[in-house]
């Protein structure tokens, strides 16, 4: 009987020193400025995640710098489209980014990365927009194509894309950068937040075939970015897409299906920029002029901004 109450009286004592050690920690260990610039590990996701969704959905730039993995960042990407969709619809189409090489040596990385397109994104060619559409707005000339059958998933080779694909669209985007300007970017941020996915101007679609004619109109296509006055900002070439813009829409089908996904009927895949970033500023107009995507014309869309 003595003993238990010797026990009982050891474990108090135990735990009231616990309590007093806690007590003594530093104010900085139970609280953060919330307003600087600070690392986010694995470990605490869900204020990371909270962070992104909402300066993503109040257009403010995050102030904060992660540390994840790029399977970590992919989680996080789940959760963040999966918010963002309350808002902005149902996915209807996936984005690739860093599809051209050179972007790939400045994150470091030696693939594209994937992002998911949602429904209220996709604006009609000569939409009025603010020039504050994002965090950090920025324009990029870009390619979509359609997909015309899920046979696609099937497919081996780029060409063999071709024949499950039933258009091409031209397409500016307009991404978001999202973070700070003093947040060092890297490949599993940018896949965090979506790849940067904000809005885009869709034009007509444009049948394909699968042809020879096509896969080499796909391959030799220029755009130029213009101003409202015809002064080109910026042009690219397909041909930066991964060598050929059906490299990418296999590189997307294949992506997916790592991960136990697959295309479907009338998914969007935006193909990656073309052109380095556009500025966005107010009271003006872009232009994205595509040249040889139709013989003997070119196909033109644009966006002004308030």
């Amino acid at each position: 009987m003595h003993t238990f109450k010797y026990l009982i009286l050891l474990l108090i004592s135990l735990l009231s020193a616990c309590t007093f050690e806690t007590s003594k920690l530093p104010p900085e260990t139970e609280t953060s400025n919330k307003n600087s610039i600070s690392t986010v590990t694995p470990d605490n996701n869900s204020p990371l995640l909270e962070s992104l969704v909402e300066n993503y959905l109040q257009k403010t730039p995050v102030p904060t710098t992660i540390n994840l993995t790029y399977l970590q960042a992919q989680k996080v990407q789940e959760q963040f489209a999966k918010e963002i969709s309350k808002s902005l619809g149902q996915i209807v189409g996936y984005k690739a980014a860093l599809t051209n090489p050179k972007a790939q040596e400045g994150f470091n990385v030696s693939q594209p990365l994937r992002g998911v397109l949602l429904e209220k994104m996709l604006l009609e060619n000569g939409s009025v927009i603010s020039a504050q559409f994002g965090s950090r707005p920025i324009g990029e000339g870009d390619l979509i194509m359609r997909v015309e059958s899920t046979e696609i998933n099937n497919a081996k080779t780029p060409r063999e894309t071709l024949k499950y694909l039933d258009a091409v669209i031209p397409f500016i985007e307009l991404g978001d950068l999202v973070y700070s300007k003093d947040v060092k970017l890297d490949a599993p941020a940018l896949l965090a937040i979506n790849v940067g996915a904000r809005a885009g101007i869709l034009g007509k679609p444009i049948p394909v075939a699968d042809t020879d004619e096509w896969e080499n109109r796909l391959k030799s296509l220029r755009i130029e970015i213009l101003d409202a006055n015809g002064k080109v900002l910026t042009s690219g070439n397909s041909s930066d897409l991964l060598g050929n813009p059906l490299n990418v829409v296999l590189w997307i089908k294949d992506s997916l299906q790592s991960e136990g996904k697959e295309l479907k009927k009338g998914d969007l895949l935006s193909l990656g920029s073309m052109t380095s970033f556009i500025p966005i500023k107010s009271n003006s107009t872009i232009r994205a002029q595509y040249i040889n995507l139709e013989p003997n014309k070119n196909v033109e869309i644009f966006v002004k901004f308030e």
